[in-house]
């Protein structure tokens, strides 16, 4: 009886051994540190409210994008085992207001603040993904539009679209 009772009682533990092993955590990734201040940079003289950033439904997940130009440049894959810390635009965000407070004399403002600003900043991302040209050459690519809006006037003062590339070596 005692030995059906050690079997009983074991044999969870020994399920729980023979199973499928335990996947790893996925790894989380941010923009890394943020550049230093630059000297005898240009100073911004109003106060400025920078909205959240705004993304697509399908930026708007921790997955980390990227796509296969060589194979079907029209695909967005995701990568497995790693994530963004928070959405593109939540980190992107963060980056700006606190790069833009670096060099205001005016102050950086958010939508929480409830104070008024003389200028909004508007940053919307059209595209923040990794694209392979080839199995070994990528690069990282942003694409945004920004719109800057006297709100005084309640006027649009400037417009533009960006566009980023940093070019790197690595395999998917």
């Amino acid at each position: 009886m005692k030995n059906l009772l050690a079997i009983v009682l074991l044999f969870p533990l020994a399920a729980c051994s023979i199973g499928p092993a335990p996947k790893d955590a996925a790894s989380a990734y941010d923009l890394g540190a943020a550049p230093a201040a630059v000297q005898g940079q240009a100073r911004i003289k109003s106060s400025l409210l920078v909205q959240p950033v705004g993304a697509p439904s399908w930026l708007d997940t921790y997955s980390i994008v990227y796509r296969l130009n060589y194979q079907d440049p029209a695909r967005q894959l995701t990568y497995a085992n790693s994530r963004w810390a928070a959405p593109a635009a939540t980190l992107v965000t963060q980056r700006l207001r606190a790069q833009l407070a670096t060099v205001s004399d005016g102050g950086v403002l958010s939508l929480a603040d409830s104070a008024r600003a003389d200028y909004a900043l508007r940053i919307d991302l059209e595209q923040f993904d990794q694209v392979f040209d080839s199995a070994d050459a990528s690069r990282g690519v942003i694409v945004a539009r920004a719109s800057i809006v006297n709100l005084a006037r309640r006027s649009l003062t400037a417009q533009k679209t960006f566009t980023i590339e940093k070019i790197g070596r690595a395999h998917v």
